[in-house]
């Protein structure tokens, strides 16, 4: 099933319950104010006068309302979830604030690691008069962390595995560019001449994994979005046929028990 706008390819749903819709968000769709006028590519504004206008998908589903529950960047793709009431959006949206939320994404990046294994807990705030950009700022940042994982590197270019644990703006971007491994085809944080080969992934990021536990349904959920055309865009299709790319979410805690009653709807 789909989330259709006209004029714009339809964006896959991924899981569905009575409480939240999750989708497969595309590049380009940004997640911003109102107020912001440089752009037809509002995501949430898209939404909302799709449901306003009676459009099949929503009204098939008597929704009101659909609100993103969290940000992904505008050329970040993969899982998105979506409230669909304002009781839904305090109560799963407390998850994300008090991190029970499991949070994995995949990163293709300029270069290899040092190490393996390795967590950055620096802070992130903005840079000074500029605005959008984010840097670094162990002075007045705000608290960030993010763990991470080399998948595989290639070609001097490395595949890593992203565990946020906090969420702020452009933390995955900034934590791995702090350690010399700017993101491939990143417009404000990458080098130049590391440029993505895909129209469907023009960055490469990618949210593929979301698990937690719905305090409406009591169920755990886990949700999870396809790796492959992500994978073999950046030449790391191996990667996913030998295993490095796996779905060890079986052992997270929201994963064992929902992974048979998710993805109804996708």
């Amino acid at each position: 099933m789909h989330i259709q706008f006209p004029g714009y390819d339809p964006i896959p749903i991924l899981f569905e319950d009575r409480t939240v819709i999750a989708i497969d968000k595309p590049a380009g769709w940004m997640l911003i104010p109102y107020t912001w006028q440089r752009t037809n590519r509002n995501l949430q504004a898209a939404i909302d006068s799709s449901i306003a206008g009676g459009a099949f998908w929503a009204k098939s589903r008597n929704l009101k309302r659909l609100q993103h529950l969290h940000r992904l960047d505008a050329e970040t793709t993969g899982i998105l979830l979506l409230a669909k009431s304002q009781g839904a959006l305090k109560g799963i949206g407390d998850l994300f604030e008090q991190r029970q939320m499991e949070k994995v994404y995949l990163a293709i990046v300029a270069g290899e690691p040092k190490q393996t294994e390795w967590t950055c807990d620096r802070p992130i705030g903005p840079v000074p008069k500029q605005f959008g950009r984010m840097q670094i700022d162990a002075k007045s940042g705000k608290p960030a962390e993010t763990g991470f994982k080399l998948l595989e590197s290639r070609a001097g270019r490395s595949l890593i595995e992203c565990r946020p644990v906090t969420g702020r703006t452009h933390q995955i971007r900034i934590h791995l560019l702090d350690a010399g491994l700017p993101i491939v085809g990143d417009p404000l944080y990458g080098r130049p001449r590391e440029k993505s080969p895909s129209r469907l992934h023009p960055m490469g990021l990618r949210s593929v994994k979301l698990a937690f536990r719905n305090p409406f349904t009591g169920r755990n959920v886990f949700v999870k979005a396809e790796r492959s055309s992500f994978l073999e865009a950046f030449g790391f299709s191996s990667a996913e046929k030998a295993g490095a790319v796996n779905d060890a979410d079986e052992s997270s805690s929201a994963g064992a028990a929902a992974t048979g009653a998710v993805n109804r709807a996708g």
